[in-house]
């Protein structure tokens, strides 16, 4: 008996999160790195990009997220994106012997958690539904829900960009990874329906010809160069341990709303199943919670300190009150 379509996406799922749960760890140690020797990537630096180990978390995530581009098209975005949760997991260890960051017993409980709740939810995963051609996913990606979907995730992101972020960015995470999220969130559909383009094409069905192939491109590289900007801030100004738990709590949201809006994955699905999988999905956010509540914040940068050394015997600095007296000689 073959393997089937399901099981197949599963095993590239799980060795694709394999690949970004280290790419995380290698890109941090990178960007750290590069901040010591220049400007942050946090306040608009890009001096990482001269880092060697930055380029090899890079070139591991990239594998990582090739191999999460096939498995989507052999398997639902509602297995493959929750799965997301063994990256969170290999991060989670790989932060506390790379780069320091604790990982007590509640965060141990939590890593459990996402596992317990990830193969739940691969035992209830729906079959993939057979589409035929790109423009059969185009029909689907203009929908009235999902262009109202769409509408919204823009009008979003836009605020983010253009009011949030220059007022909130370096002090709420979320203002970086909902924007990534948000973007994330459509980009799994491009790359959806640009994986099936490409499967097509290979069983002899060409589909390079359709001008709704290009559009799916050019739209999956706008996402993807919006995500990897704003993942880099986050990870640059916030804790490891922290951005990946959050990021796949709005990310794997974010994304099995816009697939059921516009693949509409449980259709013909039983209660008891979809039930199942929320299931398991409440229970993978709730390890990602346990991580994130039991890992400490990583500190501000420091603003440097500046001294002031006075008449040999007290000094000041910016930390300490901003106001010197300076007592004149008693000798006139």
């Amino acid at each position: 008996m073959g393997v089937s379509e399901n099981t197949t996406g599963l095993i590239l799922a799980v060795a694709s999160n394999a690949f970004i749960g280290s790419s995380f760890i290698l890109k941090k140690k990178g960007l750290k790195r590069a901040g010591a020797s220049g400007t942050r990537a946090g306040v608009g630096g890009y001096t990482y990009l001269l880092e060697p180990l930055w380029w090899v978390g890079m070139v591991t995530m990239i594998l990582g997220e090739v191999a999460n581009f096939v498995a989507y098209v052999y398997a639902p975005a509602v297995l493959v994106t929750p799965l997301g949760a063994l990256s969170i997991i290999i991060s989670a260890i790989l932060a506390h012997f790379m780069l320091n960051e604790r990982l007590p017993r509640m965060g141990v409980l939590g890593c459990v958690s996402c596992i317990v709740g990830s193969v739940v939810i691969v035992l209830h995963a729906p079959q993939e539904q057979p589409l035929n051609s790109v423009e059969e996913v185009w029909n689907l990606a203009t929908q009235p829900a999902f262009l109202i979907y769409v509408a919204a995730t823009i009008s979003t992101v836009l605020a983010l960009v253009l009011h949030f972020e220059p007022r909130f960015g370096q002090t709420n995470m979320l203002v970086y990874l909902g924007i990534c999220s948000l973007m994330g969130s459509i980009t799994v559909v491009s790359i959806k329906a640009i994986g099936i383009a490409i499967k097509l094409t290979l069983d002899g069905i060409n589909q390079i010809a359709y001008p709704q192939t290009w559009l799916f491109l050019t739209v999956a590289a706008i996402c993807v160069v919006t995500q990897l900007n704003y993942l880099n801030k986050a990870l640059d100004t916030y804790n490891a341990a922290v951005v990946s738990p959050v990021y796949y709590v709005m990310f794997t949201t974010l994304t099995i709303v816009a697939s059921a809006i516009m693949f509409k994955d449980w259709k013909g699905q039983d209660a008891s199943s979809i039930a199942s999988e929320i299931c398991g999905f409440i229970t993978v956010l709730t390890g990602t919670i346990i991580l994130h509540s039991t890992r400490d914040q990583e500190p501000p940068p420091s603003r440097g300190t500046v001294t002031w050394y006075v008449r040999g015997d007290s000094f000041k600095n910016l930390d300490g009150e901003h106001l010197l007296n300076i007592h004149e000689s008693e000798e006139r």
